[in-house]
């Protein structure tokens, strides 16, 4: 059974903490700033590999830090990622993140995790998280493939209007979920 509960951070306003500089690293930056490119993001590795530099340099909010793993490091910290590729050290990480109540991911090591990071289709403001509960990362792929075909380009055009109607709406609350649901009744009709 699933129990994971879906949220989106604004990963933008919080600070992230990133260990590891190599493959697995450059993947959750990639992914991070996939999904918000303002993300802010402190990496920390003993050395960077030059795919983790040409995606952080395509960032302004990735500061970068070529030292070993310290603890000083959680400081101001909300949100921290382990990804070196040692396990003892990707265990202190997350041990030490824990003292300090931070939400930890360790890249590959799902049982230390308190989340993951999903598939994410993005097409305007509409964003679809995509979890597999960690049992086959390659269909929750495909599944993001699936929908970013199918999901048109002009869905954050109606996105925008049914804002915008929403806007007009009078009324009280009920009445205004009856008309959205009424407008929108049509989106979700099987053929």
């Amino acid at each position: 059974m699933n129990q994971l509960y879906p949220i989106f951070l604004k990963v933008h306003e919080l600070n992230v903490l990133l260990v590891g500089g190599g493959n697995v690293g450059t993947e959750k930056l990639e992914f991070l700033l996939k999904s918000s490119p303002r993300a802010q993001v402190t990496a920390v590795a003993k050395a960077f590999s030059p795919s983790f530099l040409e995606v952080a340099g395509r960032s302004e909010t990735v500061t970068m830090i070529e030292d070993a793993y310290d603890e000083k490091y959680l400081g101001g910290k909300h949100i921290v990622i382990a990804a070196t590729d040692d396990k003892a050290v990707n265990r202190q990480i997350r041990d030490e993140a824990k003292e300090r109540f931070l939400l930890v991911n360790v890249a590959d090591t799902p049982d230390l995790c308190d989340f993951y990071l999903g598939g994410i289709v993005t097409k305007g403001n509409l964003k679809i998280a995509i979890s597999t509960n960690g049992k086959s990362p390659t269909t929750a792929k495909r599944l993001r493939q699936l929908l970013e075909d199918v999901l048109p380009e002009e869905i954050d055009d109606l996105l925008q209007n049914l804002h915008a109607y929403r806007d007009t709406l009078k009324g009280d609350f009920e009445q205004k979920v009856k008309a959205m649901n009424e407008l929108t009744e049509g989106l979700v009709r099987k053929g």
